[in-house]
């Protein structure tokens, strides 16, 4: 029998450790987590500044980047139907593009094809090499701007590449957005309808929105908030309002705790992919252990062993955490929302976040 729903007072330790994102700076966090004794939900924080209630634990977030292990997904899936060789050349299928023949299927999902950022990013160097607007007042001024995602991965194209493809690491929301535009040539459809097809509708995922260039966040929802400079100004606007159609396929996506939980628990539980698959999937690559649209991690014996993961963040408000065991058996998903507090959430997020994925996966099963 599944054991009902517990809350903070059921598991004191969990809710110690979500209010720790708020102690950080964050203006509120929401938590799902499966285990063994059964499912727990809870909040902390405010849902809007200036008011006490909590986020609701149910809300609609923007998830950003976990939409990249829903598009791997997508496109495994045609690989298992034989529609594309996962080592097969990309530029085949997207000739009209001009990429290097050299760039394949499993270069994009593991983002070592070397292609530009779209988005922006960062030399050895420390230098910035900007791409469209997608940080500080120009983001703010631009955000409900509609892209296509052919503009976006010719702006790409138009700058250097950072290595030879295969030779490298570099996380690029190119790959991703590819990777969409591969999905339509190869079955017809556009990417939204494949994913409806292929991973919203059978799994049921009712509140997860995958493609598209709306600007609303249904209700329920909290509010996230972007601080930024404005010449000598520290500004803070709501972001609630945003357009993700920037980062198709790569972080364009709303979704709930509840929808992100019965994703990856079926991902990893091996219903979506064949197991040969999910485990060149889950296989991690480069410096950073990442596979096919995912995060291998190991927590060590003592916390856990081994979880599977894609965090996500929009460009500014919010940001999502997605974990599992490599069975599926045990969850832990969650939206954030930022606040006004002078902090830069890249500071000080790490140590929460190790503190919690510790806390919960701590006597999981270990293995990969």
């Amino acid at each position: 029998m599944t054991n009902p729903t517990m809350s903070g007072s059921d598991r004191p330790e969990l809710q110690k450790a979500i209010e720790a994102f708020v102690d950080a700076g964050f203006a509120g966090i929401q938590m799902r987590v499966h285990d063994e004794r059964g499912e727990w939900v809870g909040s902390a924080g405010v849902r809007k500044l200036g008011e006490t209630a909590e986020p609701p634990t149910d809300g609609r977030f923007w998830a950003g980047s976990v939409a990249k292990t829903f598009t791997a997904t997508a496109v495994l899936q045609l690989v298992h139907e034989g529609r594309i060789g996962l080592d097969g050349p990309v530029a085949d299928h997207l000739p009209e593009l001009g990429l290097d023949p050299r760039i394949t299927v499993r270069m994009l999902l593991q983002h070592t094809s070397g292609l530009f950022n779209y988005t922006g990013e960062y030399g050895e160097d420390g230098t910035f090499a900007p791409g469209i607007p997608a940080t500080g007042k120009e983001w703010v001024d631009n955000r409900l701007r509609a892209y296509r995602p052919q503009e976006l991965v010719r702006l790409a194209l138009s700058r250097p590449a950072r290595f030879e493809p295969g030779t490298g690491f570099s996380y690029s929301n190119t790959n991703y957005t590819l990777a969409a535009l591969l999905i339509e040539q190869l079955t017809g459809s556009t990417y939204g309808e494949e994913m409806q097809r292929r991973i919203l509708q059978p799994l049921g995922l009712r509140d997860t929105v995958l493609a598209g260039d709306t600007t609303e966040l249904p209700e329920p929802h909290a509010h996230g908030y972007y601080r930024y400079q404005d010449g000598d100004d520290w500004k803070v606007v709501d972001v609630s309002r945003q357009n993700l159609s920037m980062l198709l396929a790569a972080g364009g996506m709303i979704s709930t705790t509840r929808d992100l939980h019965t994703f990856f628990s079926a991902l990893n539980g091996g219903k979506l992919l064949p197991a040969p698959l999910l485990a060149e999937m889950c296989t991690p690559h480069g410096p950073l252990g990442y596979g096919l649209g995912l995060f291998v991690q190991d927590l060590g014996p003592d916390c856990g062993g081994t979880v599977h993961h894609h965090n996500g963040g929009a460009p500014g408000g919010y940001g999502a955490l997605m974990y599992s065991t490599p069975d599926g058996r045990r969850t832990l998903t969650a939206g954030l929302t930022t606040g006004d507090a002078a902090v830069n959430p890249a500071e000080v997020f790490p140590a929460a976040l190790d503190r919690l994925v510790r806390e919960v996966f701590r006597g999981g099963q270990a293995g990969s």
